[in-house]
């Protein structure tokens, strides 16, 4: 199966922006480039903003300022992108038919669907469960399912908000796994975490985030190793940041 999607909403190009609501600065002046390559990570305290910047990179969230783009454009379209939320809604169908229902909303062609449902259950170990209504399978279960609707779309760029929170080591590992077949197949994955031992595992470059602001970014080897910022040592060592 094919996956890669054509090269045109990478690199996404973050500047300056700020995001704000009801009065409060959730993004505040932030500069980033993401580009292809290995996943990046997100790590930082709860309300950080990493759920924001996602949803941000994702185009689900206009600036309150700066400006973000998409391949040098500003007008992109989600339709090379993807996103996968911390609880992601099961829909009252089987597994193979919320699947379905991702490749229908895809654009995917009626007569290739059912071809397409197989692959993607059996890219994510579900072989064999497709006709078990989705909201039956277990947290982790529902997790690879959510990742195989997010794969219908054949996303460049996928985003991924804590994929493994409240899984068990198990669970958590067959995610992991999951993640670098996606980013061996070409396809940029950008995630948020608070394992800093799956940040270690994941990331091929960490960006630190607290306060809506970008504390620290490098290689992940780099960033652990040897942090530039006092703020990034302090959480490493798992200190409060205040």
């Amino acid at each position: 199966m094919t996956m890669r999607a054509p090269a045109s909403d990478l690199p996404i190009v973050i500047e300056d922006v700020s995001v704000r609501a009801r009065g409060v600065t959730i993004l505040d002046r932030i500069s980033l480039e993401l580009a292809a390559g290995s996943p990046t990570v997100l790590i930082g305290p709860n309300g950080a903003g990493k759920t924001t910047l996602l949803r941000l990179a994702m185009g689900l969230v206009a600036p309150s300022r700066g400006r973000v783009s998409w391949g040098s454009r500003t007008d992109a379209a989600p339709a090379r992108r993807a996103i996968m939320f911390q609880r992601p809604a099961m829909l009252r169908r089987s597994a193979a038919g919320n699947i379905r229902y991702a490749l229908a909303a895809a654009g995917v062609a009626r007569a290739e669907r059912d071809a397409r449902v197989g692959e993607l259950l059996s890219l994510v170990g579900l072989d064999g469960l497709g006709d078990r209504p989705a909201r039956k399978l277990s947290g982790g279960e529902q997790q690879r399912l959510a990742l195989a609707r997010a794969l219908a779309k054949e996303p460049q760029v996928l985003f991924l908000d804590e994929p493994t929170a409240s899984l068990d080591p198990a669970a958590t590992k067959t995610i992991e796994d999951l993640i670098r077949t996606v980013a061996a197949r070409g396809i940029k994955v950008v995630m948020s975490t608070h394992d800093l031992g799956e940040a270690k595992r994941l990331g091929g470059d960490v960006v630190l985030l607290d306060r809506g602001r970008v504390i620290e970014r490098g290689p992940a080897d780099a960033f652990f190793a040897a942090p530039k910022t006092v703020e990034a040592r302090r959480f490493i060592d798992g200190e409060l940041l205040v």
